[in-house]
């Protein structure tokens, strides 16, 4: 893909082929086999799409051009427009993280001990499901591997070992 090709007019490019499918992000994850989040984590390039998953998405999405799927299987340069908090969605989404978080981080380091969830070895959902009342709710699933923090003991440390090596 040329240089000249902004992220944004792929992004648009690929929401284009998307619109012309009729299909929604839940729709494609089911024939990919993806998260929802994932599907459009790939069509906005926050994601890499892997060969084994391309053919699939193909499928999906059988207009999405050749060059575009190629462009997909690159390592995407992962950003976010920092206007992006602006959107109410994307505003309480924060500000639900920001809420919840000591408390969350608190029982992670009570279940887990100290450490962290991966957001890279990490899977995302957005389910509509029925409240108790009968209401739509969101649910959204956070699905991070744990990562213990780790003690530094300079013994361990590879460039040490290096170094006495070397003398």
């Amino acid at each position: 893909m040329e240089a000249s090709n902004s992220k944004a007019s792929v992004v648009g490019r690929l929401q284009a082929a998307k619109h012309e499918s009729g299909k929604s992000f839940s729709q494609i994850a089911q024939e990919t086999g993806l998260t929802n989040v994932y599907v459009a984590q790939l069509l906005k390039r926050q994601a890499q799409l892997k060969p084994d998953t391309a053919p699939k998405l193909r499928a999906a999405l059988p207009d999405l051009p050749e060059d575009l799927l190629h462009e997909m299987m690159k390592p995407p340069m992962r950003s976010y427009d920092p206007s992006l908090i602006q959107e109410p969605t994307v505003y309480r989404l924060n500000e639900a993280v920001m809420h919840f978080g000591e408390s969350i981080k608190e029982i992670i380091n009570e279940e887990f001990g100290d450490g962290i969830m991966s957001a890279i070895d990490f899977y995302c959902s957005v389910d509509k499901v029925k409240g108790v009342d009968g209401k739509d709710r969101v649910l959204l699933t956070f699905d991070g591997k744990y990562l213990p923090h780790t003690e530094q003991i300079s013994e361990h440390m590879v460039s040490r070992l290096h170094l006495r090596e070397e003398k």
